[in-house]
């Protein structure tokens, strides 16, 4: 409800009521002002546990849509589009390590050739002493 009213509004608010009211009435307006708050929410709180209780698990299915609505406010098409096409990937075409570095400290992590290629496919372990390397049936 009262989302777009910054600190600076509500300054504007206290020293325009302190000088309306003066500084002897101030504090009892203040109470009142925070009791009434306090009532409308028991109020709303209420009416929202009378509402669920009547309508029984109707209520759940008529809350979702509200939140989809609600999910919609925060809508970034970049985002959107990025997570329907590559399932959410931050990097989907690998760009973030293009030079062969791991990030902010430019080590290079061998993932890709200096030109910015990805490097060919891993290379076998190396033999373990006294072990032969395997032979292949179409070499003969």
């Amino acid at each position: 409800m009262f989302e777009s009213v910054g600190w600076g509004e509500i300054l504007i608010i206290i020293v325009a009521g302190l000088f309306i009211l003066g500084p002897e009435r101030l504090p009892e307006a203040a109470a009142w002002i925070a009791k009434s708050v306090r009532k409308v929410r028991e109020f709303a709180t209420g009416a929202k546990t009378q509402l669920r209780e009547e309508m029984g698990p109707e209520f759940d299915q008529l809350r979702k849509p509200l939140e989809d609505l609600r999910g919609l406010r925060n809508f970034d098409p970049k985002r959107v589009v990025t997570q329907h096409l590559f399932d959410g990937d931050s990097d989907p075409l690998g760009l973030k390590d293009v030079n062969g570095t791991n990030g902010a400290n430019g080590a290079t992590n061998g993932a890709s050739k200096p030109n910015g290629y990805p490097a060919t496919a891993a290379q076998p372990e190396p033999l373990k002493p006294g072990e032969r390397p395997p032979v292949d049936p179409d070499a003969t």
